[in-house]
């Protein structure tokens, strides 16, 4: 066990509308988010007494929202650089502050207007005779390993339909999710390519909005089992690693495993990072939930519907992976026992498990 298992509880969340035009900044944004996961929790933002968050140059510093919180004894903080490999392991942060007696009350939170602002699925080539070829920003990177993950499995378009389909049904009784409508296998189809074999549905929502969390070590709430962070040999150039398949969870699964003294059988909330929608079945495997073989007639059968329950990434938006985290919350106040949530960032990456 970790050291600072149990120790640290999430005692509130907090949101704002998810938009694809904010007409906000993101200091605006994260001060709602924060002041809303302080009132879930039942405290003043004045009680805070550490700020956390993460960003790409895309945010607000957490000096200037602990300042638009009216936080006046500011004690640790930090703006950790990074995506969506955060969105787990920015909780064990948390976790070893509270642990170490270096805060009593701390915010987390992620910000940005991730669709009318700065939008991470674009990419700046400069002059086009530089860039004849290579990766041009992250989804040809994780087209390529997909392309390699679907030969390898067997699996099809039509698996992929079913993790984008049951995310939209999921999502359809969320009032937050952006995406609510059904979508039909000649619908999905249909859609244009952004990079094969990834659809356009495929791919996150680019979202503006914020969420933020309320971790505490006095106060009650789901309580932080275990969080891991690594990653294997294409941490630094995925797409030159030896295997293009093996994403964060192939090498944190075993970590966080024995880490916790838990084991995936006692897992029923899972909210794994679906930033694509080909994450979904490879988190599935690495994380011991469902082996290689059965994965086509998991998929096909719907089986996977309790994955995701408000539409994940894929439907609900993308507060890059900070509102997952918010629902395994959710889910755990509602009478889950253990909740997973991932992190995602190719072959490095987070996961975390929360308890009841």
């Amino acid at each position: 066990m970790q050291p600072f298992a149990g120790r640290a509880a999430v005692a509130g969340i907090g949101m704002t509308p998810l938009t694809r035009q904010s007409g906000r900044t993101e200091l605006e944004l994260a001060t709602e988010a924060c002041r809303a996961a302080c009132a879930d929790a039942g405290i003043a933002p004045s009680e805070v007494d550490a700020v956390l968050s993460y960003h790409l140059n895309d945010s607000a510093p957490v000096v200037q929202v602990a300042r638009a919180l009216g936080i006046d004894r500011l004690g640790w903080h930090n703006d950790l650089a990074g995506g969506g490999t955060q969105a787990a392991s920015i909780l064990g942060d948390a976790a070893m502050l509270i642990h170490c007696g270096l805060a009593r009350n701390l915010l987390v939170y992620r910000a940005l207007n991730g669709r009318s602002g700065k939008r991470m699925n674009t990419v700046s080539t400069g002059p086009q005779e530089r860039f004849t070829y290579g990766m041009a920003g992250p989804i040809p990177m994780f087209a390529l390993a997909a392309t390699r993950y679907l030969h390898d499995t067997g699996l099809t378009a039509e698996h992929l339909h079913a993790v984008v389909a049951q995310s939209r049904q999921n999502a359809k009784t969320n009032p937050r999710a952006l995406r609510r409508e059904p979508l039909e296998l000649a619908d999905y189809l249909s859609r244009p390519y952004v990079c094969t074999p990834l659809r356009t549905v495929d791919c996150c929502q680019e979202t503006d909005g914020a969420c933020a969390l309320l971790v505490s070590g006095v106060l009650d709430g789901p309580r932080v089992r275990a969080v891991v962070r690594g990653g294997g040999p294409g941490c630094s150039a995925m797409d030159r690693a030896p295997d293009v398949t093996a994403i964060f969870s192939a090498y944190v699964a075993p970590m966080l495993w024995e880490a916790s003294g838990l084991r995936p059988s006692d897992v029923d909330v899972a909210v794994p990072y679906d930033a694509y929608s080909w994450l979904v079945p490879r988190q599935l495997e690495d994380f011991g939930l469902v082996t290689r073989g059965e994965l086509g007639a998991y998929l096909l059968e719907r089986r996977h519907a309790w994955l995701n329950p408000h539409g994940g990434l894929l439907s609900e938006g993308y507060v890059h992976g900070l509102n997952n985290v918010a629902q395994a919350v959710r889910e755990l106040r509602s009478g889950g026992e253990v909740a997973l949530v991932t992190g995602f960032g190719g072959s490095y990456g987070s996961a975390a498990l929360l308890v009841r």
